[in-house]
């Protein structure tokens, strides 16, 4: 089995490689512009925030229960607790700590060089431009740009009238086209949307091996329909609330499709894209309000891990 023609044919109608030039490592980052973020902040109008990131908790407690394998939560040790350097004046006394933990443990972004198929990574590098000692070269998360635009909830429970997707349950084109509706806002290019499947409750309600592999391997989120409305609509980021951003199982029938929607938004598209954000308490405050556009000021700055390729975010909505 291979890569499935119907993807390689979508691969090529979205295809960003050569758009911003050969050596682009920034994909639709570049639209991220001034005007993009101007459109961002006229959305404030009472300054109300909303913190988008889980919690970056250990083992037992954290996203991670071990699949995909090698992944870690975050552990946190102090290296020096309450101590002094006996080489510095005054009465201080202090602490450092240390942190270990996958990139993706929780709240991330994905760099455009997380994913590949034949050996290409965006805009045609090949993935040997990754090492185990030098990290990514091509396309590192220290390459992602600042993300301050407009961001539009997409609230996908409320549009279908549900509590949350359930496993195997794919967000289509033709639900995004709901949503955007409900929403009451046009995407224009460089905004982002946040993609509410509803399915991070179940890790809110501490059943953690529900949120990050589902029921027999069945999770819900983004279907490759969606990837090409991603492209039409010219957006420089897509976030969700799910663990594997994408529906599981691949909706073509074929296990080498598996990841599809990573691959042709990171490898093709060249678009940032990000898993495990809360939307939760942002999508109450839409539906609390909705003579109001369910849109937001969107700040995310990508921990700049040189070589990385995801990297952890702290996303904040402003409204």
């Amino acid at each position: 089995m291979a890569f499935s023609e119907e993807l390689r044919e979508l691969a090529e109608r979205v295809s960003n490689w050569g758009r911003w030039g050969d050596d682009d490592q920034a994909g639709t980052g570049n639209l991220l512009t001034p005007d993009a973020a101007r459109r961002g902040a006229a959305c404030v109008v009472d300054g109300a925030a909303f913190p988008l990131a889980l919690p970056l908790l250990g083992e037992g407690k954290g996203v991670q229960v071990g699949q995909p394998a090698g992944r870690l939560n975050a552990v946190l040790t102090f290296t020096t607790m309450n101590e002094r350097d006996p080489m510095a004046p005054g009465i201080w006394t202090g602490c450092d700590d240390q942190l270990t933990m996958s990139t993706s443990a929780g709240t991330h972004v994905d760099a455009l060089s997380h994913v590949a198929y034949d050996g290409l990574l965006y805009n045609g590098r090949s993935t040997d431009t990754i090492g185990a000692a030098s990290g990514a070269t091509w396309c590192g998360a220290e390459q992602l740009r600042p993300i301050n635009t407009r961001a539009i909830l997409l609230d996908v429970p409320r549009t279908l009238g549900i509590d949350f997707m359930e496993p195997g349950q794919a967000v289509t084109a033709d639900v995004l086209d709901a949503a955007i509706e409900r929403a009451g806002a046009t995407p224009e290019p460089g905004d982002v949307v946040l993609v509410r499947t509803g399915d991070v409750r179940h890790y809110l309600s501490g059943d953690r091996r529900r949120y990050a592999v589902g029921k027999d391997w069945q999770l819900p989120g983004i279907g490759v329909s969606c990837v090409e409305w991603f492209a039409r609509h010219d957006l420089a980021g897509v976030f969700s609330d799910t663990y594997s951003h994408e529906v599981f199982p691949p909706e073509t029938g074929n296990w080498d499709d598996l990841l599809a929607v990573h691959l042709l938004c990171l490898r093709d598209l060249g678009m940032v894209q990000g898993q495990n954000w809360n939307l939760e308490a942002l999508a109450d405050e839409c539906a609390a309000h909705p003579d109001r556009p369910a849109t937001a000021q969107l700040i995310a700055v990508p921990e700049p891990l040189v070589g990385a390729t995801s990297t952890p975010v702290a996303p904040l909505a402003i409204r």
